[in-house]
């Protein structure tokens, strides 16, 4: 039989699917990697620790299967987590995390030069790019050292070619997506070449074969295919389906972040958004983070003193018990330090209305609301720049349960498609490893095969109510 492998090098974990032709997951394996705080603002990884990660886990894989028929190895990888490499390619200092803060001020001065409508123009997103300010950083970069990412250097250390796809340099913003390309007069402030960056591939070009020294550390068969890295979002995109003009994509995690799917290239939505090529030929995409998501709820669960102690079944039954709109209880979910789009600077989050009737059931369902109903914000800033919407695809823990993707369906208006794999990046790398193994082979039609199947959640009963919600929400909100 044969399999793929799919690789996904995430922030704090590196995870190892082995998947077969059909999308069925057969083994899924991880290894940890550690963030390292440097100073107030510094966050640092060590390459060598994220390439003992990935053995680590593709050594959990082989412990039990059989690796032998294992046909091509897709990568998936965090964006923007920046490795300088000296001449031999060797590496040269840590990983500078995408989460490191040590170049806001390079970056904002930057910004300052330019003007946000020069960075929207040539690199999809209107604020300094994370590696854009790091290599403005001085002593950082030397004349003869070349730019890696953590992605591009596993792939390196896997097939002897440091290579990466447009939605891996996206993410870095150092590329401009009406030329497909590195973007030159950035690349010229910043005083770098294009040759000292990774190689920049399309998706469904393979960088290399696995050389026999990584065949022999891995276990893997040596000569197989491997594939540029892809960014994360872009892979989870592809192992979730979301690869249709009118898809979004939102990962229902800490943080809940957008991917819509458009088959337009125009600017980006809102000068936070990043704008790139899909992975599948014709479509864009535009990546929007709400900033706030499941952190909010894991902080209401805290502060009832429920941390731990429910399952995802008990908290379906107390959101479930608890009428639409929450019995007058309303909450804006602004509980990180970020600035949503298209709301004043600073907005803080609120819990409106208590009153001695309210329970913990309510205050939780007023806080899945109150996500959903800023959600719905969302959506409507991508219709009103011109993306179509759909369907949304919805991805994380939160997929999983009974009441919640009802409530967003009915905030949103529209269909709810929820994915029970946790694993969507891997799959998503896995994917595009087959169409490594099929070079002839639609990407599209593989994907449609390959993914798994979704629980559709339409509107229902209570859409009309929460139109009323989602209208009197707006309202409350000090909007720019």
């Amino acid at each position: 039989m044969t399999t793929l492998l799919g690789l996904d090098l995430g922030t704090t974990n590196v995870k190892a699917l082995l998947a077969d032709s059909g999308g069925a997951v057969l083994a899924v394996a991880s290894g940890p990697v550690a963030l390292h705080h440097v100073g107030s603002d510094g966050v640092e990884q060590d390459i060598e620790e994220i390439w003992r990660a990935t053995l680590a886990a593709i050594g959990r894989l082989a412990a039990d299967r059989d690796l032998s028929d294992v046909a091509a190895i897709g990568v998936s990888s965090q964006g923007g987590a920046m490795q300088i490499l000296d001449a031999d390619e060797k590496p040269v200092g840590p990983v500078l995390s995408w989460l490191d803060g040590r170049a806001q001020t390079c970056g904002r001065r930057l910004v300052d030069e330019f003007g946000v409508e020069w960075f929207t123009r040539h690199i999809g997103h209107g604020g300094f790019g994370i590696a854009a300010a790091q290599l403005l950083r001085p002593g950082l970069l030397g004349e003869n050292h070349c730019v890696g990412f953590v992605g591009d250097v596993i792939v390196s250390r896997l097939c002897g070619r440091g290579a990466h796809d447009a939605t891996s340099l996206s993410l870095a913003l150092l590329y401009n997506p009406t030329l497909d390309r590195e973007d030159d007069d950035l690349l010229a402030r910043l005083g770098i070449r294009r040759d000292q960056l990774p190689d920049l591939l399309p998706a469904s070009e393979s960088a290399g074969t696995l050389t026999a020294e990584a065949a022999e550390a891995t276990g893997l068969p040596a000569g197989v295919p491997v594939s540029a890295a892809i960014h994360d979002q872009y892979a989870a995109a592809v192992g979730c389906g979301c690869v249709h003009a009118g898809d979004v994509m939102f990962g229902a995690g800490t943080a809940w972040v957008l991917l819509a799917v458009t088959d337009q290239l125009s600017g980006p939505v809102f000068p936070s958004a990043f704008l790139c090529r899909h992975v599948v030929d014709g479509l864009f995409g535009h990546i929007v983070s709400m900033g706030n998501g499941g952190s909010s709820l894991a902080w209401a669960l805290r502060t009832l003193g429920l941390e731990g102690g429910i399952d995802g079944g008990k908290l379906d039954e107390m959101l479930a018990s608890i009428a639409p709109g929450a019995d007058g209880l309303r909450f804006r979910p602004f509980l990180a330090s970020t600035n949503p789009a298209g709301v004043a600077a600073d907005t803080a989050g609120r819990l409106d209305g208590l009153r001695l009737v309210h329970s913990p059931a309510h205050v939780l369902r007023s806080v899945v609301e109150g996500l959903a109903f800023e959600l719905t914000r969302y959506v409507h800033m991508l219709t009103d720049a011109g993306v179509a919407v759909e369907r949304l695809v919805m991805c994380g823990p939160a997929a999983g349960s009974a009441v919640t993707p009802q409530i967003i369906a009915d905030a949103t208006g529209l269909p709810v498609a929820c994915n029970a794999e946790p694993e969507t990046a891997a799959l998503g790398a896995a994917i595009l490893a087959r169409r490594l193994a099929e070079p002839n082979a639609d990407l599209l039609t593989l994907t449609d095969r390959m993914t798994p199947p979704v629980r559709n959640i339409a509107p229902g009963e209570n859409d009309a109510r929460y139109h009323a919600l989602f209208d009197e929400y707006l309202t409350s909100l000090p909007l720019k």
